[in-house]
């Protein structure tokens, strides 16, 4: 198992690109299930979650005709069958986004609960509910998802809790529904209403993507889908961070400055240098840093995918900040990590209490998640003397070469067996 070994203590400098969203490949790929044919779609970034989607659809029997260069040509003509195995979706919550689809173009599915990062329950109930609302019959057995439906039917569904896979599962499936759907309470996130753009252009009849509440007009069908997927917003986010928290200069290229303005805001307050042009964001890190308190909240409110290296860099801040998160109830595992490093943080429920120290020092550390993973690398960055990072096959599952990427902006950090 793979570890990353990290010499902090040097301020990170140079230029960034930032890959395509992962969030953003993964529904549209289960969405190529609803067409026939060839889809193109491009900016696919190179993270382990795509490879498992591409592994799963390969399964559900789409061909792979050709994938280099951040390109890939799949063809659906072939994608018949309706289970979506164990091995496959128990690595990624969000293979689970076939579920809509395959109902949808093939009236049939088996699909194994879904896995991913231990940061919740994060239940897919709201999907059932609604699918089972436009007509399929879907019921549990021995760890699987099974359903069928004789043709689905428009509805109107409230969600009662926001959810970006449920919202996009049910967009998708009531694409190809009769008559029209209302999705009300729906996710706003970038993730969204792309993907609403893109069956757009597929020929899917969606309009109120990015406010809350989107109608669909079922139509009969879908035609292959081009694309170039977007920026990653979290990546974007991330490399904003690990230049303040190394006191570094870093100019993050290929990225969508309004989908962070959030961490823009929150940034600024806590006096780091952040300069906005079209596509790139410069951010200067400055000491100090003041201490400022952050709430997670779904799109357009600070993304709970930062809370974890927000936080890292909050450790270090003069003052004392609170971060509450509202999205996950299990995500704060990084935070007997930070303290072992030497960060005073303290717990209560979904609240976590920070008060800034004036340095980090190196640690052996252990990866829980994705975005854990991340807030640990660059609390490492930031610490004095070598850490070692285990279990980071997690940072492989979002992050395009992030060992690669922060080697360039001058970090000591190299990937070792």
């Amino acid at each position: 198992m793979d570890k990353i070994v990290i010499e902090g203590g040097r301020p990170l400098e140079g230029t960034v690109k930032i890959s395509g969203a992962k969030n953003a490949i993964l529904p549209v790929l289960a969405a190529t299930l609803m067409t026939r044919g060839r889809n193109i779609i491009e900016g696919v970034p190179k993270v382990r979650d795509v490879a498992t989607m591409i592994q799963l659809l390969k399964d559900l029997g789409a061909e792979v005709e050709s994938y280099r260069n951040e390109k890939i040509v799949l063809d659906t003509s072939s994608a018949n069958n309706p289970e979506a195995p164990y091995d496959l979706v128990s690595t990624m919550r969000a293979s689970c986004l076939v579920l809509g689809p395959l109902l949808a173009k093939l009236g049939r599915a088996r699909v194994s609960l879904p896995g991913g990062c231990a940061i919740g329950a994060r239940p897919i109930d709201l999907h059932i509910k609604g699918l089972e609302a436009m007509g399929a019959k879907i019921w549990l057995e021995q760890g699987y998802i099974h359903g069928t439906a004789d043709g689905l039917k428009g509805i109107q569904f409230y969600f009662d809790t926001v959810s970006v896979t449920g919202t996009a599962n049910l967009m998708m499936a009531a694409s190809l529904a009769e008559g029209e759907t209302i999705l009300e309470n729906v996710a706003k996130e970038p993730e969204v209403v792309f993907l609403a753009d893109i069956l757009n252009q597929a020929g899917a009849k969606i309009e109120g993507q990015g406010t809350d509440m989107i109608i669909i007009q079922g139509v009969s069908s879908l035609k292959p889908i081009e694309c170039r997927i977007f920026p990653d917003r979290i990546e974007a986010g991330t490399y904003m961070i690990a230049a303040a928290i190394t006191q570094g200069e870093v100019l993050i290229e290929n990225c969508i400055p309004q989908h962070v303005e959030s961490i823009i805001l929150k940034l600024q307050e806590a006096q780091v240098d952040v300069e906005v042009e079209s596509s790139s964001i410069r951010v200067r890190g400055r000491s100090p840093l003041l201490a400022v308190n952050a709430r997670t909240h779904p799109y357009p409110g600070f993304p709970t995918d930062i809370q974890a290296q927000f936080m890292a860099l909050m450790t270090l801040a003069r003052g004392q900040s609170i971060i509450m998160e509202t999205v996950f109830e299990n995500r704060f595992m990084h935070v007997a990590e930070l303290k072992r490093m030497g960060a005073n943080i303290t717990l209560d429920g979904h609240t976590a209490v920070i008060s800034g120290v004036q340095s980090l020092s190196s640690a052996p550390l252990m990866a829980t998640d994705l975005r854990a993973s991340a807030s640990l690398v660059l609390a490492a960055l930031a610490a004095k003397g070598q850490s070692v990072i285990s279990r980071v096959y997690h940072i492989d599952r979002g992050y395009v070469n992030m060992e690669k990427k922060l080697s360039c902006l001058g970090a000591r950090i190299q990937r070792v067996k």
